[in-house]
């Protein structure tokens, strides 16, 4: 499916009619493009005179002590390395939109998640959530489930993350082996797990 950042906009605006707080899922692999696309949409939203905010889930990773201590530190970025507990507390106290809500934010220079850094107010009418197990139906993710009003999901082809994971951890000066330590060993399996274990989204691109 084909569709542009303008008509979801588009659409998310008719569907929202009046109500007060209207929550967007974007799910995905690794390197879908979830981030980009949030901003993007928000960005779109914005420019129609609306409110919003980019709720990510990157920011409730585990610290590095506590996977590490878990033996999930070379895993990191699995599906039961986030505190998944504490993530549902911030989406369902951000669904009434009846207080401010601060959320933490994920620094991937520093691979930490920064505590209250970003606010979540009343007057935000709509609430772009992206992570990669929005739409899991295994484990307590699965509690998500109809909590969304609106849900998208980034599918691209295997090659196409695997090229834009390697692309991302040059980035961080990995060398070429690290990288592709961390996109098979890591990074795939857990896009393989998203695409294969996902809720039915209200659209589903291939490319963001």
């Amino acid at each position: 499916m084909s569709v542009t950042i303008e008509e979801i906009a588009g659409e998310v605006i008719t569907r929202a009619g009046d109500t007060k707080r209207f929550l967007i899922a974007i799910a995905g692999p690794p390197g879908a493009g979830k981030s980009t696309m949030a901003d993007n949409l928000a960005d779109a939203l914005r420019a129609r005179g609306e409110t919003a905010e980019v709720l990510p889930m990157d920011g409730f990773h585990m610290d590095n002590a506590v996977l590490s201590e878990r033996g999930l530190l070379a895993r990191k970025g699995v599906p039961e390395s986030f505190d998944v507990r504490g993530f549902l507390d911030i989406i369902r106290a951000v669904r009434p939109a009846d207080q401010e809500v601060l959320i933490p934010v994920f620094d991937r220079f520093r691979e930490i998640a920064i505590a209250s850094a970003r606010v979540v107010s009343p007057e935000h009418r709509f609430i772009i959530v992206e992570g990669n197990y929005l739409l899991l139906s295994q484990g307590k993710w699965a509690e998500l489930e109809g909590i969304f009003d609106y849900s998208i999901m980034l599918a691209p082809p295997i090659e196409v993350l695997e090229e834009r994971l390697l692309a991302r951890w040059r980035g961080y000066n990995l060398t070429e082996e690290q990288a592709s330590a961390k996109v098979n060993g890591n990074d795939l399996p857990n896009g393989r797990l998203i695409l294969e274990n996902r809720r039915r989204a209200d659209v589903t691109l291939e490319i963001a």
